[in-house]
């Protein structure tokens, strides 16, 4: 069994592959075997990889699984303590994989972690996908420590402590296999986006903790298969946000974040369609809305699972207040300007 099995999910990223799996060959290769699963590229990612990487272990796949259950099913083929699911767009720097390492290993209490992600368009900025580690406001949005919405911070130190976080990014994430399984691993139903929220949410429930050690750096392209502003990305933002709520919220909640949501979603279609001029954005959180009330129903028995298995009534990550309030009428556009 390997201690760690680094695994790089691959849909047609030969490009990244060549620039960037240079560094993590270098500098992970005495701790961790690394691993690419392939969603059925057809540009010459296999081949790029039987030549020029032969050491690397190849989990072929004939369809395109998507994030979530691509990653599912090629770690089901892998027996190690630790899975490090990693993007093709990342690069690695010396020594970054030992902190984390050192540090699960003698916190059994941690679940999972991640690195400080940097851009690599700008290294002095964090990285719009994670950032310094993860939480959500009362309402199910998402920010980091470094990044609220579209304001992503420069990386002047002012995060450089050891913190809980709610999620650790699935761009750069450490987690034990065991507890990777038991809670059923990634929702292989979201496809991409939000899974990993959801997955470390419910890992939070049970009572593990999940770290951000930003002693250790990567530096990440961003963006992954689709751009920033694409319609299938906004669409399944928002589906698989709401399907996360809907799972994870107690029920003393879930009523009224579900009554707020409605409105601030069709609120945040407008702004896309009025102020962006963004058609397709637009119709994407309309055909989320109704994708979301079409398919609740299949996630009745997974809310119930989670409900009952859960641990932890409040997690502090999961901040009380309203993230849009703070950033939009309050002006606070920082994490460390957050309540």
């Amino acid at each position: 069994m390997d201690k760690v099995a680094i695994v790089i999910l691959n849909w047609n990223g030969a490009k990244m592959l060549r620039q960037y799996l240079p560094s993590v060959m270098l500098y992970s290769r005495d701790e961790a075997r690394v691993y690419v699963a392939d969603n059925a590229s057809t540009d010459n990612s296999l081949e790029l990889l039987r030549e020029h990487f032969p050491e690397v272990k190849l989990i072929l796949f004939d369809k395109n699984w998507g994030f979530a259950e691509g990653y599912n099913r090629a770690l089901a083929q892998i027996e190690a303590e630790y899975y490090l699911l990693l993007n093709s767009d990342i690069e690695v720097t010396h020594h970054w994989l030992t902190p984390l390492l050192e540090f699960m290993d003698s916190h059994q209490n941690v679940a999972a972690c991640q690195p400080k992600l940097l851009s690599m368009a700008d290294r002095d900025m964090f990285e719009y996908a994670g950032a310094c580690g993860g939480y959500l406001d009362r309402y199910g949005y998402p920010f980091c420590r470094g990044r609220a919405f579209t304001t992503v911070e420069r990386d002047n130190g002012q995060y450089d402590n050891r913190a809980e976080v709610l999620w650790a990014t699935g761009a750069a994430l450490l987690v034990r296999a065991c507890i990777y399984n038991k809670v059923g691993g990634l929702d292989g139903r979201f496809f991409a986006h939000c899974e990993e929220i959801d997955m470390c949410w419910r890992i939070r429930l049970l009572g593990y903790k999940i770290y951000c050690l930003p002693e250790s750096v990567v530096y990440h392209v961003g963006g992954g298969t689709l751009p920033k502003s694409n319609p299938m990305k906004t669409f399944l933002n928002f589906r698989n946000n709401l399907t996360m709520l809907y799972k994870c919220l107690p029920d003393d909640e879930l009523p009224r974040v579900m009554r707020w949501r409605w409105w601030l979603d069709y609120l945040a279609a407008w702004e896309m369609l009025i102020l962006k001029h963004n058609l397709g954005d637009f119709k994407a959180v309309y055909r989320a809305r109704r994708a979301f009330k079409r398919w609740r129903s299949d996630f009745i028995e997974a809310r119930k699972q989670v409900q009952q298995s859960r641990v932890e009534k409040e997690i502090p990550e999961q901040r009380r207040f309203s993230l849009l309030w703070q950033y939009y009428v309050k002006g606070r556009k920082r994490f460390s300007d957050l309540p």
